[in-house]
């Protein structure tokens, strides 16, 4: 069968590759045409445009590319006319997705939604428009099934989640082979992930490494994104900080503790058993904007799922040199740690185990038949 899939950032690109691949273990004649990365385009298939090309964050920097985004919403949609796929697959990147989806129901193409948008969290109107315009939805968190099905009466399937699968099939890194590569001592390392665009990685990370120099017992590695060069965290650099580009996964396998920019990373870093303050600072018209659309308890996705504060978030002006120093202390303290440790466990139960990227295929392939 011919498969076309729309994803729009780093964590699509790896999660469309597992898909991929697993498509390909069931469809050996599978052809693939994608907006994708890096990731997917090794699996094989043509690439449309990488989501490189396509990264926009916060509110006023959509505004500023409207042109663009237009402009490549209406070659998607002559794209996938041309090729005309059995199954059409989308995944998270709302904003893109849904406006193709819209269009390509009425035009009596198959559309399948792996990894749903968060409607859970805001704009909940949108699920109007999922029912009308997605056949088949797959979700990876067991909330967003009873979102879904008790809240809406729209039938969805849970997968699990696929990070599972990815961490799952991570090789362990050799420790002294690490730390001689990046010439690392022995003392403990604490992760900084900033994020993946340009404008969160500046923010989080003027924060983030005001903490060097307070805790001289340990070593810092900034976790650098695939979505960007080395070059741009050149000038972030200072001493006891290394930069590790592409590489989260080995990071977050050898660290003591964790900060985290809030996102998907926050399941990734709580998977892996690190225990982690959850940091976000936005544009300050941007998160007026969010305040008045997300209505959550709690913003990491780990709290989410466990429905109580697993980790400490650091939110806005609560995301501060004395708020983080008293934070980190936190969890470098075994008691906290091992609280915090006990939850990761049942987080993980919680999940579904392994096995996402196999199951989605296999519905995929049949509710394309």
């Amino acid at each position: 069968m011919k498969y076309y899939i729309i994803v729009g950032e780093a964590s699509g690109d790896l999660h469309g590759s597992n898909l991929m691949k697993s498509l390909l273990k069931q469809d050996p004649e599978a052809q693939f045409r994608f907006w994708g990365g890096d990731l997917m385009e090794a699996v094989g298939g043509e690439q449309v445009m990488h989501y490189k090309e396509r990264a926009i964050m916060g509110f006023t920097e959509v505004i500023r590319k409207l042109g663009a985004a237009l402009k490549n919403i209406k070659y998607c949609k002559e794209d996938i006319a041309r090729y005309q796929p059995d199954a059409l697959i989308f995944m998270d990147y709302s904003g893109f997705n849904l406006r193709i989806a819209k269009w390509a129901k009425p035009k009596g193409f198959n559309t399948h939604y792996y990894i749903s948008p968060q409607v859970w969290a805001s704009r909940e109107s949108r699920v109007k428009t999922i029912k009308a315009n997605i056949n088949h939805m797959y979700v990876i968190l067991p909330f967003v099934k009873d979102f879904y099905e008790q809240k809406h009466n729209y039938p969805v399937d849970f997968v699990g989640h696929p990070i599972i699968d990815a961490i799952n099939l991570h090789q362990q890194v050799n420790h002294v082979e690490f730390l001689n590569k990046y010439q690392l001592d022995e003392r403990p390392l604490i992760a900084l992930l900033p994020g993946s665009r340009k404008q969160e990685i500046s923010k989080m990370l003027g924060v983030m490494l005001q903490m060097v120099d307070q805790y001289p017992d340990y070593q810092f590695l900034i976790a650098g994104s695939p979505g960007q060069d080395a070059n741009f965290y050149k000038p972030f650099l200072k001493n006891n900080v290394t930069l590790v580009m592409n590489r989260t996964y080995d990071i977050l396998s050898l660290c003591h503790a964790a900060l985290v920019t809030s996102g998907t990373a926050t399941l990734e870093t709580a998977l892996f058993k690190v225990p982690q303050v959850v940091c976000y600072k936005g544009s300050s018209i941007s998160y007026r904007i969010a305040k008045l659309i997300i209505k959550l308890d709690y913003i990491s996705l780990v709290n989410l799922i466990m429905d109580k504060m697993v980790v400490t978030e650091l939110i806005q002006s609560d995301f501060n040199p004395i708020n983080l120093k008293k934070e980190l202390d936190k969890i470098l303290n075994s008691t906290q740690r091992n609280r915090v440790f006990a939850d990761y466990y049942e987080l993980e139960k919680r999940l579904g185990g392994i096995g996402a990227s196999d199951k989605v295929a296999s519905l995929i392939i049949k509710n394309s038949k």
